[in-house]
Protein backbone atom coordinates (compact mmCIF):
# COMPACT_ATOMS: atom_id res chain seq x y z
CA UNK A 1 0.00 0.00 0.00
CA UNK A 2 1.87 3.84 -0.75
CA UNK A 3 0.27 6.25 0.78
CA UNK A 4 0.55 10.02 0.90
CA UNK A 5 0.06 12.38 4.06
CA UNK A 6 -1.16 15.92 3.18
CA UNK A 7 -1.77 18.88 5.49
CA UNK A 8 0.17 22.19 6.80
CA UNK A 9 2.72 21.71 9.20
CA UNK A 10 2.02 20.02 12.62
CA UNK A 11 -1.17 18.59 11.34
CA UNK A 12 0.22 15.60 13.06
CA UNK A 13 1.11 14.01 9.70
CA UNK A 14 4.97 12.39 11.28
CA UNK A 15 2.72 11.01 14.45
CA UNK A 16 0.26 9.17 12.35
CA UNK A 17 3.05 7.86 9.95
CA UNK A 18 5.23 6.35 12.83
CA UNK A 19 2.00 4.77 13.84
CA UNK A 20 0.83 3.32 10.19
CA UNK A 21 4.20 2.38 9.35
CA UNK A 22 4.19 0.04 12.05
CA UNK A 23 0.07 -1.11 11.75
CA UNK A 24 0.89 -2.02 7.57
CA UNK A 25 4.37 -2.95 7.59
CA UNK A 26 5.65 -0.26 5.30
CA UNK A 27 7.84 2.12 5.25
CA UNK A 28 7.85 6.22 5.87
CA UNK A 29 9.69 7.88 3.62
CA UNK A 30 11.55 11.37 4.46
CA UNK A 31 12.59 13.24 1.72
CA UNK A 32 14.85 14.83 4.36
CA UNK A 33 16.37 11.83 5.27
CA UNK A 34 16.82 10.36 1.71
CA UNK A 35 18.85 13.35 1.09
CA UNK A 36 20.99 13.09 3.95
CA UNK A 37 21.44 9.28 3.41
CA UNK A 38 22.03 9.80 -0.84
CA UNK A 39 24.92 12.32 0.15
CA UNK A 40 26.46 9.89 2.78
CA UNK A 41 26.08 7.24 0.90
CA UNK A 42 28.81 9.36 -1.74
CA UNK A 43 26.35 7.69 -4.87
CA UNK A 44 26.22 9.79 -8.17
CA UNK A 45 22.68 11.05 -6.93
CA UNK A 46 24.18 11.77 -3.56
CA UNK A 47 26.87 13.83 -4.98
CA UNK A 48 24.69 15.62 -7.13
CA UNK A 49 22.48 16.17 -4.38
CA UNK A 50 25.27 17.42 -2.19
CA UNK A 51 26.36 19.78 -4.79
CA UNK A 52 23.08 21.94 -5.62
CA UNK A 53 22.59 22.10 -1.19
CA UNK A 54 26.32 23.10 -0.73
CA UNK A 55 25.33 25.53 -3.67
CA UNK A 56 22.42 26.78 -1.64
CA UNK A 57 20.22 25.91 -3.89
CA UNK A 58 16.90 23.51 -3.81
CA UNK A 59 17.45 20.52 -5.25
CA UNK A 60 15.22 20.23 -8.47
CA UNK A 61 12.21 17.88 -8.67
CA UNK A 62 13.67 15.24 -11.44
CA UNK A 63 16.64 14.59 -9.02
CA UNK A 64 13.81 14.45 -5.99
CA UNK A 65 11.72 11.56 -7.87
CA UNK A 66 15.19 9.88 -9.05
CA UNK A 67 15.91 9.37 -5.45
CA UNK A 68 12.19 8.07 -4.43
CA UNK A 69 12.43 5.57 -7.00
CA UNK A 70 15.74 4.45 -6.31
CA UNK A 71 14.28 4.70 -2.39
CA UNK A 72 11.12 2.84 -3.26
CA UNK A 73 13.13 -0.10 -5.09
CA UNK A 74 14.63 -1.40 -2.16
CA UNK A 75 13.18 -4.36 -0.73
CA UNK A 76 12.10 -2.41 2.68
CA UNK A 77 9.77 -0.70 0.52
CA UNK A 78 8.04 -3.92 -1.28
CA UNK A 79 5.07 -3.95 0.53
CA UNK A 80 4.73 -0.15 0.46
CA UNK A 81 5.74 3.14 1.77
CA UNK A 82 4.26 6.38 2.93
CA UNK A 83 5.27 9.82 2.05
CA UNK A 84 4.88 12.69 4.17
CA UNK A 85 6.26 16.26 2.67
CA UNK A 86 6.12 14.85 -0.50
CA UNK A 87 5.26 16.04 -3.53
CA UNK A 88 4.52 19.77 -2.70
CA UNK A 89 3.70 21.01 -5.53
CA UNK A 90 1.29 19.66 -8.65
CA UNK A 91 4.24 19.15 -10.62
CA UNK A 92 5.93 16.91 -8.22
CA UNK A 93 2.85 15.20 -7.85
CA UNK A 94 2.55 14.62 -11.23
CA UNK A 95 6.24 13.95 -11.63
CA UNK A 96 5.30 11.02 -8.61
CA UNK A 97 2.43 9.31 -10.80
CA UNK A 98 4.45 9.14 -13.51
CA UNK A 99 8.10 7.53 -12.23
CA UNK A 100 5.64 4.96 -10.18
CA UNK A 101 3.26 4.27 -12.92
CA UNK A 102 6.51 3.07 -15.06
CA UNK A 103 7.06 0.83 -12.47
CA UNK A 104 3.37 -0.53 -12.31
CA UNK A 105 2.37 1.11 -9.26
CA UNK A 106 0.27 3.82 -7.94
CA UNK A 107 -0.52 6.05 -5.01
CA UNK A 108 -3.58 4.07 -2.85
CA UNK A 109 -4.81 6.68 -0.80
CA UNK A 110 -3.97 10.22 -0.53
CA UNK A 111 -4.86 11.65 3.11
CA UNK A 112 -5.76 15.02 3.92
CA UNK A 113 -5.08 16.08 7.81
CA UNK A 114 -7.94 18.63 7.66
CA UNK A 115 -7.19 21.20 10.92
CA UNK A 116 -8.04 24.39 12.08
CA UNK A 117 -5.18 26.65 11.61
CA UNK A 118 -5.34 29.17 14.51
CA UNK A 119 -6.54 25.88 16.82
CA UNK A 120 -3.12 24.41 15.69
CA UNK A 121 -0.64 26.96 16.45
CA UNK A 122 -1.91 27.42 19.91
CA UNK A 123 -1.28 23.72 19.83
CA UNK A 124 1.72 24.00 19.05
CA UNK A 125 2.77 26.87 20.84
CA UNK A 126 1.75 25.12 23.76
CA UNK A 127 3.59 22.13 22.80
CA UNK A 128 6.27 24.49 22.72
CA UNK A 129 6.46 26.03 25.96
CA UNK A 130 6.05 22.76 27.13
CA UNK A 131 9.12 21.05 25.51
CA UNK A 132 11.07 24.27 25.18
CA UNK A 133 11.07 23.96 21.36
CA UNK A 134 12.39 27.35 20.03
CA UNK A 135 11.75 26.53 16.70
CA UNK A 136 7.94 26.88 17.02
CA UNK A 137 7.08 30.52 17.00
CA UNK A 138 3.96 31.98 15.61
CA UNK A 139 5.31 33.87 12.80
CA UNK A 140 7.07 31.23 11.39
CA UNK A 141 4.13 28.99 11.65
CA UNK A 142 2.28 31.43 9.99
CA UNK A 143 4.59 31.48 7.31
CA UNK A 144 4.98 27.95 6.72
CA UNK A 145 0.93 27.31 6.43
CA UNK A 146 0.88 30.28 3.87
CA UNK A 147 3.32 27.93 1.83
CA UNK A 148 1.69 24.95 2.64
CA UNK A 149 -1.67 26.92 1.16
CA UNK A 150 -0.01 28.74 -1.74
CA UNK A 151 2.25 25.40 -2.85
CA UNK A 152 0.80 22.35 -1.45
CA UNK A 153 -2.62 22.49 -0.98
CA UNK A 154 -3.16 22.71 -5.01
CA UNK A 155 -2.34 19.14 -5.38
CA UNK A 156 -5.52 18.00 -3.21
CA UNK A 157 -7.84 18.78 -6.29
CA UNK A 158 -5.30 16.73 -8.22
CA UNK A 159 -5.83 13.69 -6.32
CA UNK A 160 -9.16 14.12 -5.43
CA UNK A 161 -10.26 14.14 -9.65
CA UNK A 162 -8.11 10.73 -9.23
CA UNK A 163 -10.39 9.27 -7.05
CA UNK A 164 -7.49 8.78 -4.29
CA UNK A 165 -8.20 11.74 -1.70
CA UNK A 166 -9.29 10.84 1.60
CA UNK A 167 -9.72 13.38 4.54
CA UNK A 168 -9.01 12.76 8.51
CA UNK A 169 -10.21 15.08 11.14
CA UNK A 170 -6.79 16.42 12.13
CA UNK A 171 -7.90 18.25 15.27
CA UNK A 172 -9.55 15.42 16.68
CA UNK A 173 -7.44 13.48 19.75
CA UNK A 174 -4.36 11.32 18.26
CA UNK A 175 -5.77 7.82 18.92
CA UNK A 176 -8.80 8.95 16.94
CA UNK A 177 -7.03 10.16 14.02
CA UNK A 178 -5.49 6.83 13.89
CA UNK A 179 -8.75 5.16 13.86
CA UNK A 180 -9.63 7.20 10.95
CA UNK A 181 -6.64 6.38 9.47
CA UNK A 182 -7.18 2.40 9.93
CA UNK A 183 -10.47 2.89 8.81
CA UNK A 184 -9.29 4.36 5.49
CA UNK A 185 -6.74 1.50 4.50
CA UNK A 186 -8.31 -0.72 6.19
CA UNK A 187 -5.91 -1.76 8.65
CA UNK A 188 -8.09 -2.16 11.78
Amino acid sequence: MNLILLGPPGAGKGTQAKRLEEALSIRQLSTGEMLREAVASGSELGREAKRIMDAGDLVPDSVMIRMISERVDQPDCRNGFILDGFPRTVAQAEALDAMLAEKGRAIDHVIEFQVDEDAMVARILKRRDEEGRSDDNEETLRKRLDVYRRQTAPIIPHYRGKGALKTVDGMASMDAVTAQLEAIVGAT
